[in-house]
Parts: C-alpha cells; sequence; structure tokens
C-alpha cells in the first residue's frame, strides 16, 4: 500500500480466513470506531462481524440483526452490530442512536453501511467483501476515510499483509511464489 493510498485489498480463500483477517483487525480498533461492512448479499459480512468479534474476545454467537437491526456483544471493547439492510429511509438511522453507540466507548459496526452514507460520521474503515473466482475466494477492500483510520494506515497494513496482493514496505506480503494466504494454506 503507497504511504498515500485510502485503499488496501486483500484476499481470503475461507470463511476462515475472513474472519481470521477480521480478528487481526480487531486489534487496531479503538473506542468510538465505525466500521462499515459492504458488499453483495452472501459475500461474508456476518463472517467477518464473527471473526471481529472474537479478536475481541466476545464469547457469545454472533449472528446477524437483520431482523433485530442491532446486537450489542461484551469484549475487550463493546461490540455493536447493526444491520441497516432493512431500513425505508435515511431518517430510520437516527432511531438506532448511532451518536450514542460511538460515544459510549465500543466499536460499532454496520452491515450494508454504505447505504447510509449521508448521516454517517466522516471518519470510519469502510469494509467491502466480494466474491472471487472460487466458491470461498473473497477480495475484501479496506478504504479508510477520515483522520482516526488514517493515522493507523502503516498498522493496518501490516495487520492485514498476509492476505494483501499488494507488497507492503516493498515486501511481497503473499511470500515466495506469491501465493500467500489466498491459496488455502498456512495458519490462517
Amino acid at each position: 500500500m503507497s504511504e498515500n493510498a485510502t485503499t488496501l485489498t486483500t484476499r481470503t480463500a475461507s470463511v476462515d480466513q475472513t474472519k481470521a483477517l477480521a480478528a487481526a483487525l480487531a486489534g487496531l480498533v479503538r473506542p468510538g470506531d465505525l466500521l462499515l461492512l459492504a458488499g453483495d448479499l452472501g459475500a461474508g459480512k456476518t463472517a467477518f462481524a464473527q471473526g471481529f468479534g472474537a479478536g475481541l474476545g466476545v464469547t457469545e454467537p454472533i449472528t446477524s440483526p437483520t431482523f433485530t437491526l442491532a446486537q450489542e456483544y461484551a469484549g475487550r471493547l463493546p461490540v455493536h452490530h447493526l444491520d441497516v439492510y432493512r431500513l425505508d429511509q435515511l431518517a430510520e438511522v437516527a432511531e438506532l442512536g448511532l451518536a450514542e453507540l460511538l460515544d459510549d466507548g465500543g466499536v460499532v459496526l454496520i452491515e450494508w453501511g454504505d447505504v447510509i452514507l449521508p448521516v454517517l460520521p466522516a471518519d470510519y474503515l469502510e469494509v467491502r467483501l466480494t466474491f472471487g473466482d472460487g466458491d470461498d475466494d473473497r477480495h475484501i477492500t479496506l478504504r479508510r476515510v477520515g483522520p482516526s483510520w488514517s493515522a493507523r494506515r502503516r498498522l493496518l497494513a501490516e495487520a492485514v499483509a498476509p492476505w494483501t496482493a499488494e507488497p507492503v514496505d516493498g515486501v511481497d506480503a503473499a511470500g515466495p511464489g506469491g501465493a500467500g494466504h489466498a491459496g488455502g494454506s498456512g495458519p490462517c
């Protein structure tokens, strides 16, 4: 990832790798952080949330809050997991109490968060999951928006280096042969 880039593209080849990448990102979060999970239906947003929660020490099962809209989980930091897929209007976001959730010392994950961008603060990490070539392959693009995540750009690149398709500081993060963890081998 170049010093000025705002995006970083990663690849995973299994649900477990997607969860491991999310757990690695969880090690970087701070109270008040916002992560937007975007992508097609079935692309792995909930699996990402499960790995992220595990990385924060959440022990209870994390499920998609599609019908409940919001779930809270206890971990190193409280995890607020929201799903705005079923919201009909942006005004309904206010009813979720997002500002309060961001101020309570936890982390907020919003599935389908890209559809409510106009009402969100301008400081977040967008995690866009898209389908790859194989059934379990995913391309995960991380886009930093705002000062908080921009200040952590190097830490972010280092945390996801095992899954990155781009060099980090001139070193091919995929390792010898360029296969990295996308090929399905390794401890991810």
